[in-house]
């Protein structure tokens, strides 16, 4: 007799009790924690805690540091529940996720262990159970503690930050990043219950899809537990976007089954801007179990194969060529729990309103769930997973390997039916690190983790997902001998921009893909005050350093702005100086690095989100406030773009020797065309004051390709300067936004400090700031959030010549339209 598999959540009556206080905690919380306070479940220990009201908010003022004992205590959530035997015969008790370290008993008798956040636990627990109550415990080590003294028993490793991640398989960024709160504590953070069936279930299936001509086809591995020695009919049913079905089966006596259906002129998914992301449903029966998902149908090819330049990294989807505009991906919330899919929508909305086309899931945080997965497979959202090792070496011996093969096998398989998943990466910065961060001398001969990118990975990835392709770390220059980050092969990280020297330097470097670069702002105000407290405010005060978390970060904010825009003279001018400079500097590494398209195939900027209320390289923060930055990138990452960007002469070519880059001394507008349409057409380009006068103009006329680029010198009497520091350039085509070159900084410039006029209307959801410029208006950017948080500015850096007028859309529930319009910043101002 057969039973289909039924899962009772257990995620009532749970309660939260401390082992005993670590040093630090407060002496009044003693017995409440030995007693136990109500736990929710799936849901982390701090979470607990706050609720509770034992704690207040881990992100407010300085409670990170007051809070540490967390960390470094043991707790134990348990719960009774009630239960009859069903007939079925099997019962297991079935753990999502528990971070991390655990002991898991059953009525008292021990059922299991754990030491892996990453991966999935199931025991038969038959002969644990009892008719009527029983109770369920999951105890955890505490997590800092367990880290350090592993690493004191085995040899501690090399690694960034204060604690020893590395010796745990529990998310990194829990202990901290250089944006990141340091709050490792302990939970059940995905569902736990128990599952009951007879005869068999469906462990895992792996949907890879293939494209034959204008067939799809669908090779479904599926996996079987199995409870009898009877033979079962596994069933492979596909449904198409129009209700068609189609159906393969085969009868199995083993464990395992591979099932080919082919899907006649198949509807292709595309990435977003190349075509329509048609998903098919898939539906897995063996016996009376059922497992569904969805699938679409594509192939993914990665081409870094030598060429006269180096070595190219160049994604295809169906044979089609992907210019990559992408962001970097954290945890969206340091307490993984509160993340829900309405919360990863705002942030993929964020993203593809940006113009961006991938996400990099980076390696030191998840693998992410299912839910952004599913997100980016209907918006045709590309995305990029790492493998989870970031900034460290790994031990490569068990029983950490053991772990790594379990949450590798584990993942593949669970997000191989994504369509969007198109890369998987061994792992961040560990290569680079292993070759310059002196990590030698304090590995003992012991390996770093380089059997598992170079092993262990593409292995497991060649026998489960061969479908995709793989790559071993980022950044990586795909030959043997070679430095890791060689900008002249595969994948680089630009780093010194941002650490040691200003952000003019991105010019410097001709880089095949960027898979990380990035600089530093603060938060929207509101988001920033609403956790920094200290009186008066200050950059370098104690609760704002607290919510800074890279060495030196605000000496390197003020150093980056030096030369460029003038020091401020209020902390709300710092907030703003800090803010556009951030914008400006990533706006001038985007359009730098996409002006060499082809050579160029990509720029993944660090990063999208925040996963706490902090200063650091997000263009939208926790609150989901789109920084200045984010509406530079916005441009920028505009799938056609013009470009005014300095290039060599023809002379400057002809003295250039061997080895020495010629001299970038030639004004040249540059287009790149990232459409499946070949463009043609002319350019305006003129050299005005600020006033608008006109001082010179010229027409040019180019062709750019399909995902291809395309450069033309501006005329000469148009790009020679008469004083650089009141004209500008500017070149104006259909189809393009126009693209403006300056002669001089913003502190050089003789800018209007009150540029515009503005009038304020009010509509039904907030107010549209209808703004004239009287002369040139750079960078204009409305700070909505000062007048209400939530409020929100639709558009942001505006550069308007005198005359231009814009409207900047407002959506706000509260506010006197007024208000908004005394909100409006822009370069000028800080002149």
């Amino acid at each position: 007799m057969t039973h289909p598999p039924r899962f009772r959540a257990l995620h009532e009556g749970w309660t939260l009790t401390a082992a005993g206080l670590a040093p630090g905690a407060p002496e009044a919380l003693a017995a409440p924690l030995a007693e136990g306070i109500p736990a929710v479940v799936p849901g982390e220990a701090h979470l607990d805690l706050v609720r509770a009201g034992l704690i207040e908010d881990p992100f407010d003022g300085d409670n990170e540091a007051a809070q540490q004992w967390i960390g470094d205590t043991s707790w134990r959530f348990g719960t009774e529940f009630d239960w009859s035997d069903d007939g079925s015969d099997r019962h297991d008790l079935v753990a999502y996720g528990l971070d991390t370290v655990a002991v898991v008993s059953l009525n008292g008798i021990e059922i299991g262990r754990t030491e892996n956040q990453h991966r999935s636990y199931r025991w038969d627990v038959r002969s644990a159970l009892r008719e009527g109550t029983n109770t369920l415990t999951v105890e955890f080590a505490a997590p800092v503690l367990e880290a350090a003294a592993r690493a004191e028993r085995d040899g501690a490793l090399p690694r960034t930050n204060h604690h020893d991640y590395n010796q745990l398989r529990k998310m990194a960024c829990s202990f901290g990043w250089d944006w990141g709160v340091d709050v490792a504590g302990a939970g059940i953070w995905k569902p736990i219950g128990l599952e009951s069936w007879s005869g068999v279930r469906v462990a895992a299936v792996r949907p890879l899809v293939d494209v034959a001509g204008d067939e799809g086809v669908l090779t479904a591995h599926v996996d079987l537990e199995r409870d009898t020695d009877e033979p079962v009919e596994v069933r492979i049913n596909v449904f198409g976007p129009g209700g068609e079905v189609w159906t393969q089966s085969t009868v199995v006596g083993t464990d395992s089954a591979a099932i080919e259906v082919r899907v006649p002129e198949v509807e292709l998914w595309w990435p977003v801007g190349y075509g329509g992301q048609s998903l098919y449903g898939v539906e897995v029966t063996a016996g009376d179990a059922v497992w569904s998902g969805r699938v679409g149908f594509r192939t993914v090819e990665l081409d870094t194969e030598p060429d006269a330049a180096g070595a190219p990294f160049l994604l295809k989807v169906n044979g089609e060529r992907v210019l990559v505009r992408g962001a970097n991906w954290i945890p969206d919330h340091a307490f993984l729990t509160e993340i829900d899919r309405d919360r990863y929508a705002l942030r993929v909305a964020d993203a593809l309103e940006a113009n961006i086309n991938l996400l990099r899931v980076w390696g030191g945080g998840i693998y992410e769930s299912d839910d952004l997965y599913d997100l980016a497979d209907e918006h045709g959202l590309l995305m990029w997973q790492d493998f989870l090792f970031a900034c460290a070496a790994y031990s490569e011996e068990d029983p950490l390997r053991a772990e790594i093969e379990a949450e590798v096998r584990e993942n593949v398989t669970r997000l191989s039916p994504h369509p969007s998943l198109v890369l998987w990466n061994g792992n961040n910065e560990n290569t680079w690190g292993s070759v310059d961060w002196s990590w030698a001398h304090r590995l003992g001969g012991r390996g770093w983790g380089d059997a598992y990118y170079s092993g262990l990975l593409p292995e497991i990835c060649a026998e489960l997902d061969p479908t995709r392709p793989y790559s071993p770390a980022s950044p990586f220059s795909y030959g043997d001998y070679r430095h890791p980050n060689d900008e002249r092969y595969g994948t680089m990280h630009v780093w010194d921009v941002w650490n040691r020297v200003d952000y003019k330097v991105y010019a410097d470097y001709l880089p095949r893909f960027v898979s990380e670069f990035g600089f530093q702002a603060p938060p929207a105000w509101s988001t920033l005050v609403s956790v920094v407290h200290d009186e008066p405010l200050d950059p370098f005060g104690h609760e704002m350093l607290v919510h800074q978390k890279a060495n030196l970060g605000n000496a390197k904010l003020e150093r980056g702005w030096q030369g460029h825009l003038p020091d401020p003279q209020s902390i709300e001018d710092w907030h703003w100086t800090t803010q556009l400079n951030q914008a400006h500097a990533i706006r001038f590494g985007v359009e730098h690095f996409r002006s060499l398209t082809p050579h160029n195939t990509g720029t993944i900027l660090w990063q999208l989100n925040d996963n706490w209320p902090v200063v650091s390289w997000a263009a939208v923060d926790f609150a989901g406030h789109r920084k200045p930055l984010w509406h530079a990138l916005r441009d920028a990452y505009a799938p056609r773009l013009a470009t005014l960007q300095k290039r060599p002469s023809a002379a400057s070519r002809e003295s250039a020797w061997e080895g020495v880059k010629p001299e970038f001394d030639e004004l040249n507008l540059i287009l790149v065309n990232d459409t499946g349409e070949a463009y043609a057409g002319s350019f305006t380009v003129t050299r005005e004051a600020f006033d608008g006068t006109v001082l010179a103009k010229g027409v040019v006329e180019l062709e750019a390709g399909v995902r291809d680029g395309a450069s033309v010198a501006v005329p000469a009497e148009v790009a020679a300067f008469g004083d650089p520091a009141a004209e500008f350039v500017r070149a104006e085509g259909d189809g393009f936004a126009a693209a403006f070159y300056f002669g001089a900084e913003v502190i050089d410039q003789e800018l209007d400090p009150r540029p515009f006029t503005v009038e304020a209307e009010a509509v039904d959801g907030g107010c549209v700031l209808h703004v004239t410029a009287t002369s040139l208006v750079r960078d204009l950017f409305c700070h909505a959030d000062k007048v209400d948080p939530a409020a929100r500015a639709e558009q942001g850096m505006l550069t308007l010549r005198a005359g231009e007028s814009a409207q900047i859309r407002v959506h706000a529930s509260t506010g006197d339209p007024a208000a908004y319009a005394a909100a409006l910043r822009c370069a000028n101002d800080l002149s």
